[in-house]
């Protein structure tokens, strides 16, 4: 199958397309349209995303084409960067149904009589306030700012949700749903390597310039990067579900479970993470995670999302222990503990460990890319499966994929360590789920 190319048409309809601002979604609106997913409403949904998924894409594109230092050049980001200009391509070129008159007539009444409708009012994560400085945010065409003010010359119709319940979704919408469906699914697919081939392109920046260090423009790069790709992940996950039904449980809207049980998570990633440990070391008994929670805390989430974090927080403060003192130390290992608590805005998981902790000149190297103080890696060629990976130590993403997971629905990844003794993760959860996507 020959490689794809970007012709200067496509690429100047890329840079034509990056030049508009893109529109964050908040948990709380992707539940609030997924709770009743009509045609008519999966339709609306499809028209917002057919708008907005280019959007996103030629923004990555064109980063891609412009990095400093000729990161640009290495083999691997060339290739994730024709992924995106060719699902790029593959929106653009999907045409959308021709509606006559009289449809377009039941449309706009649809909307109108569906039940009064305002969406909840979006915050910024306090935690990004000083790092988010959209670039585009002082172009003409803007979009509705995290405080809620809209500017003028958005397009009215440019919004995620609308409820078209009573809308009657003649066959010509119903095929346009269906083929955007299978659409961004296969753009889906397509992406899945992304996160390993662009750890590909370090590996390969990093030879050519003979160097074991990362500097900050491409460290903010790949936050900007990846924190885009769970948006457009999460994005077209949550459509394919919701049009794809049933729902996996009465608690599920789409991937989103409307009450995600903190207490049942950490248990199976606990068991996952002492598991693997086990398995790695070749230990009898990984160390004992002790767990305190002090009530059922149930709260709108995507379970998946937190069940790599913790499982990924998990693994590391039991490597820390078990290479701190040893596999074959034979008293028992002191146990980690993970305390759950919450409050009106978060809830709180503290994991603490007695794994010796890290000076606090390494700190900020753990939210580095491809640092890691496990033993190097070569990644494999066909390594694509998930964000997260099951061995106990991976690439050196673990940790700064987390944050930007946490990061995504306006929590946060914060480390606190004292050198010597151990280490103490704190993870923060938005608990009313009403913060804005950080777009970048």
């Amino acid at each position: 199958m020959p490689m794809f190319q970007m012709t200067p048409q496509l690429y100047d309809k890329i840079k034509h397309f990056a030049r508009f601002p893109q529109t964050g979604v908040s948990l709380k609106q992707m539940v609030m349209f997924g709770q009743k997913p009509s045609q008519g409403t999966l339709f609306k949904a499809s028209q917002f995303l057919h708008e907005e998924l280019p959007i996103r894409l030629a923004h990555r594109v064109k980063e891609l084409e412009e990095l400093p230092r000729n990161l640009s050049d290495m083999p691997s980001i060339i290739k994730v960067k024709h992924w995106y200009a060719q699902s790029f391509q593959d929106l653009i070129e999907l045409r959308p149904p021709v509606i006559n008159n009289t449809i377009k007539e039941q449309l706009k009444q649809a909307s109108k009589t569906s039940e009064p409708f305002a969406l909840p009012a979006s915050v910024p994560n306090p935690s990004l306030v000083n790092i988010l400085k959209s670039p585009s945010s002082s172009t003409s065409v803007s979009s509705t700012s995290s405080s809620g003010a809209m500017h003028p010359s958005v397009p009215i119709g440019h919004r995620y949700y609308t409820n078209l319940e009573s809308f009657q979704c003649p066959p010509e919408i119903a095929e346009y749903n269906k083929s955007f469906t299978k659409t961004i699914e296969a753009i889906k697919r397509r992406h899945d390597p992304v996160v390993t081939t662009v750890a590909q392109g370090i590996l390969e920046y990093k030879e050519r310039l003979n160097s074991n260090v990362i500097d900050t423009e491409i460290q903010q790069f790949l936050d900007r990067f990846y924190m885009s790709r769970i948006g457009i992940r999460m994005l077209i996950g949550q459509h394919s579900t919701l049009y794809r039904g049933p729902p996996q449980g009465k608690d599920y809207v789409g991937v989103i479970c409307t009450k995600t049980n903190i207490r049942d998570i950490a248990m199976d990633a606990i068991a996952n993470a002492r598991f693997i440990c086990e398995e790695h070391y070749g230990l009898f008994k990984a160390p004992e995670v002790k767990m305190f929670c002090p009530t059922d805390i149930e709260f709108m989430y995507v379970p998946s999302h937190l069940n790599h974090m913790l499982f990924e927080l998990l693994k590391n403060s039991l490597r820390a222990v078990v290479e701190r003192f040893g596999p074959d130390y034979e008293d028992e290992f002191p146990p980690i503990k993970v305390v759950i608590a919450y409050g009106r805005e978060d809830i709180t998981i503290k994991i603490s460990d007695e794994g010796g902790g890290i000076p606090r000149s390494g700190i900020p190297l753990v939210w580095t890319y491809m640092y890691t103080t496990a033993q190097a890696q070569e990644l494999e060629p066909e390594y694509s499966q998930s964000d997260f990976k099951a061995p106990m130590a991976g690439f050196g993403y673990g940790l700064p994929l987390s944050r930007l997971y946490a990061r995504y629905f306006g929590g946060d990844l914060k480390l606190i360590s004292m050198e010597g003794y151990g280490t103490d993760v704190y993870l923060h959860l938005n608990r009313l789920s009403n913060s804005d996507e950080p777009l970048m």
